[in-house]
């Protein structure tokens, strides 16, 4: 058989004196943390590279926390941390040359937020900046300055191309209180089509400059051959004018004083009989004449 449940049964009774202590050490504890939490409140710490935008019942106020520990009231005050450091965004922008080349870039920029115009940069802009202001300028800024350079100028020109894109960017950013530090222009990518032509004219480009160097050197060794050839006939020339001076000069030098002088100098001491004939100037024997004259 099932054992039969007595309803009639009483549950044991509580003392008044129980609930009583229990609730009142509930509300006591319960009253201490909201104080703690309360006491908790009524302090922000604003962190290094922040500032504090305040908002009091959903309103910006003109005041900003700069960094360090404030005294608020958490009932109707909320503080927003701006974050004022440096800070850096990458993006891929598409847009097309002058020569109507498509062009794909990949840029950096550096750039930090106004202190003094925080509120408004909160009150105006939202804390989604980057989305809904830079991002939009730097493609706006590309797209413009990309359209006044050809392709090719994009690459030879690239100085000028970014000076223009970090100067318009700057520009419009500045006028929503971002201010903007640096721009690079990490890469620039072509079509397929554009890099083959670009390389075509490359290698045609050092073709040529190979062939006007090679005309230039074969220019110059031509005109060394002949400065060389010139040289040696010149010289050939003057050492000739030079024999022939020489000569000229011996010959006209030459007389009979001298022939004679060179003759006795030459004299092994024995006369011949005769050296010569018809000419005034033979030689004869002296010692037969000076017989003859002996005789007479």
């Amino acid at each position: 058989m099932e054992p039969k449940l007595n309803l009639n049964k009483k549950m044991p009774s509580f003392p008044k004196k129980f609930f009583g202590n229990t609730f009142g050490k509930i509300t006591a504890i319960s009253t201490a943390v909201l104080v703690v939490f309360l006491l908790f409140s009524t302090f922000y710490i604003v962190n290094p590279g922040n500032v504090g935008v305040i908002t009091k019942f959903g309103a910006v106020q003109g005041e900003i926390l700069s960094e360090g520990i404030h005294l608020i009231n958490p009932v109707s005050t909320k503080i927003i941390p701006i974050n004022v450091r440096v800070q850096k965004i990458e993006a891929d922008a598409t847009a097309s040359s002058k020569d109507l080349q498509n062009v794909t870039s990949k840029v950096a920029l550096n750039f930090y937020l106004s202190k003094e115009k925080a509120n408004a940069i909160f009150q105006e802009l939202g804390l989604d900046y980057r989305v809904t202001i830079i991002e939009p300028a730097i493609q706006e800024s590309i797209k413009s300055a990309t359209a006044a350079y050809t392709a090719e100028e994009l690459i030879t020109k690239r100085p000028e191309v970014k000076q223009d894109v970090f100067a318009s960017i700057k520009d419009r950013l500045e006028k929503n209180n971002i201010i903007v530090t640096d721009f690079s222009i990490i890469d620039f990518n072509f079509t397929e089509e554009f890099n083959k032509a670009i390389e075509k004219k490359q290698i045609a480009e050092q073709l040529a400059l190979t062939a006007k160097n090679d005309l230039s050197r074969i220019q110059t060794e031509a005109q060394q051959a002949l400065a060389k050839a010139e040289g040696e006939a010149n010289a050939k020339l003057a050492i000739a004018k030079a024999q022939a001076e020489s000569q000229r000069l011996l010959k006209e030098s030459v007389n009979n004083d001298i022939l004679e002088l060179q003759a006795i100098e030459k004299w092994d001491g024995t006369l011949p009989m005769v050296m010569g004939e018809g000419n005034g100037n033979a030689f004869f024997d002296i010692v037969g004449a000076m017989n003859k004259n002996k005789a007479k």
